[in-house]
């Protein structure tokens, strides 16, 4: 990253995930734009003797979603929404529906990456008039930090690369029920890493690449 707060950045997220603070939720918000809804020309392959599971490499394309999802770093359970696009007017109807599904006594920390969408001025309007939500940066090509992406990850791999759809309301409710499955008994991503030992394994990669040249 070439991210200038780069490390104050990095104390801020890290310091929400290790110390949250008190009478709030910290969700990990992010987008999941341009999810394909993809028909295989054939039937996926069924495990058996000898041979492993497999879909077919050619398929139909049918349209995209894109997916804005809120992990709770305290109990692993998601506020999802599909949206046909991805604009500061879908952001803005998102953080309506957050802030529909928390309590509103508590305050809302989000955190959220460097995309202009995030720091559109009409987003910046409903932030002022909804003075609960809080929103932190990460820095810049730094998703690692954001841990919706890893349950981004298990979405793809259980649910998204497997599924065959053969239209864009079939994808939704794919997701839908992933969701909600997800949500019946939510896995909690515990963050472990502490600044020191961030900055210091980027440190030692910094000095691999110098020793390189």
């Amino acid at each position: 990253s070439n991210d200038p707060f780069f490390v104050e950045k990095i104390r801020d997220i890290v310091g929400l995930y290790l110390n949250p603070p008190e009478n709030a939720v910290v969700l990990c918000v992010d987008e999941k734009s341009g999810i394909q809804a993809l028909e295989r020309t054939q039937p996926m392959l069924p495990l058996g003797l000898g041979y492993v599971e497999g879909v077919t490499h050619d398929y139909r394309r049918h349209g995209t979603t894109t997916l804005f999802a809120a992990l709770s770093t305290l109990d692993g359970a998601v506020i999802g929404d599909c949206m046909p696009q991805h604009r500061h007017q879908e952001f803005t109807r998102f953080l309506k529906r957050i802030d529909q599904q928390t309590p509103s006594t508590l305050d809302v920390h989000l955190i959220v990456d460097n995309y202009a969408t995030h720091k559109h001025p009409g987003v910046q309007r409903w932030l002022r008039c909804h003075p609960r939500f809080h929103l932190h940066f990460i820095p810049t090509s730094s998703s690692w930090l954001n841990l919706v992406e890893r349950w981004f990850r298990e979405l793809t791999d259980k649910r998204i690369r497997r599924g065959s759809f053969e239209n864009v309301p079939a994808l939704v409710q794919a997701i839908t029920d992933y969701l909600e499955n997800h949500n019946q008994n939510p896995k909690v991503f515990v963050w472990s890493a502490s600044v020191e030992l961030i900055m210091a394994k980027i440190a030692k990669c910094k000095e691999a690449l110098d020793a390189l040249h």
